[in-house]
């Protein structure tokens, strides 16, 4: 995550005396699609995301964005309804995620000609998350150190401890709008391209119950599989069963209003602010 914040820095220290600099704001929520929560974009369950960055005008069209966020995702079973292919789990989890950014935005139009623009962006990502739980007395219990499918365990070689610490693509795209010189105000959709399938502790089969618990304690065995808080006589999944899909990797995306404010005049110090006739009317 380090080199990430290295090149925001230095992006930032060099942008600092140029024109074209502006300070980003973004609010609004956060969710995520996975092996609990199946469909692909939806409100439930989303959360507050704020993100805080710089980006620079490399020309009329082009922009190159920074962004640090904080965000948090959940997802969970519906009690008695079973998830797809898998037994029913009734296992949720949560996750606040902080994310470093750094991307490069394409605007369709000059929003000094038009006013507004469509635009798309794409670029890298570092991020960090931990999921947790809750057991029945409300207790927070934090699941990777638990390892509850077998992670790191001997009779598992092949199920590694996850890393908690990962690299994402960054995609998405919106509409802004220019409201003065110094003030644009946007919607954004944003998604993130993972590479673990963990970010919900969810993804591949069950380890035996009886090594899971004698290695890592009766709670890592109970986390990993809570069907009997539903149905009390359900019995516990053998080792080897589906718990998720490891074929699908995670998703986590973003629906926000951005607010950008331009340093110096005339909409940050765009080379030439146009009139409604396309004309040039002041030159940097």
């Amino acid at each position: 995550m380090k080199p990430i914040f290295c090149i925001l820095l230095i992006f930032f220290q060099f942008s600092a005396t140029a024109q074209r600099l502006h300070a980003d704001l973004y609010a609004g929520v956060s969710n995520y699609q996975g092996d609990l929560q199946a469909k692909r974009f939806t409100f439930n369950d989303a959360h507050p995301a704020f993100g805080l960055g710089l980006s620079y005008d490399i020309t009329n069209r082009f922009t190159v964005r920074g962004v640090a966020s904080y965000l948090r995702v959940t997802g969970k079973d519906e009690p008695g309804v079973p998830a797809y292919d898998v037994l029913k789990r009734n296992v949720s989890f949560t996750s606040r995620i902080l994310e470093a950014q750094l991307a490069v935005e394409y605007n369709i139009f000059d929003i000094e000609e038009r006013g507004f623009t469509p635009y798309g962006f794409a670029g890298i990502a570092a991020f960090h998350f931990s999921p947790y739980t809750f057991d029945t007395t409300g207790k927070k219990e934090y699941l990777r150190p638990l390892g509850t499918e077998g992670q790191g365990l001997p009779e598992y070689p092949e199920k590694k401890i996850y890393k908690n610490k990962q690299m994402s693509i960054p995609f998405g795209g919106g509409i802004k709008f220019l409201l003065t010189d110094n003030l644009q105000v946007g919607l954004e959709i944003g998604l993130r391209k993972l590479f673990t399938d963990y970010l919900d502790d969810v993804s591949g089969t069950y380890a035996d119950s009886s090594i899971l618990a004698a290695a890592r304690g009766p709670k890592a065995a109970y986390l990993a599989y809570r069907g009997t808080e539903v149905k009390g006589d359900a019995a516990y999944p053998g080792a080897g069963a589906n718990r998720g899909n490891p074929k699908s990797k995670d998703w986590y995306y973003t629906t926000l209003v951005k607010i950008s404010y331009a340093f110096g005049g005339n909409g940050g110090g765009r080379s030439a602010r146009r009139s409604k006739t396309g004309c040039p009317v002041n030159v940097y």
